[in-house]
């Protein structure tokens, strides 16, 4: 598909059709990017998107290793 630059104030930009944008699953806020000379727009993720899922994978407590007693629970709690 091709399009025209629009110009938008200072900035040019782009039209993307209502299909294209749901096929590509992009939504209110993308991610853009330059990768050797193309522009590259993806659908914007959170930063930590899919951690809940991949903790609960780990079981109940979450934790990925056995608990293991530091310094601190030696020398310096009092139980």
């Amino acid at each position: 598909m091709k399009a025209k630059l629009i110009r938008i104030g200072n900035s040019r930009g782009v039209r993307l059709p209502k299909p294209l944008l749901v096929q590509a699953g992009l939504d209110d806020e993308v991610d853009i990017r330059v990768e050797a000379g193309e522009v590259i727009i993806s659908a914007s993720r959170s930063p930590r998107a899919g951690w809940a899922e991949a903790a609960a994978k780990h079981g109940p407590s979450g934790l990925l290793d056995a608990p293991s007693a530091t310094r601190f629970d030696e020398e310096e709690w009092a139980w």
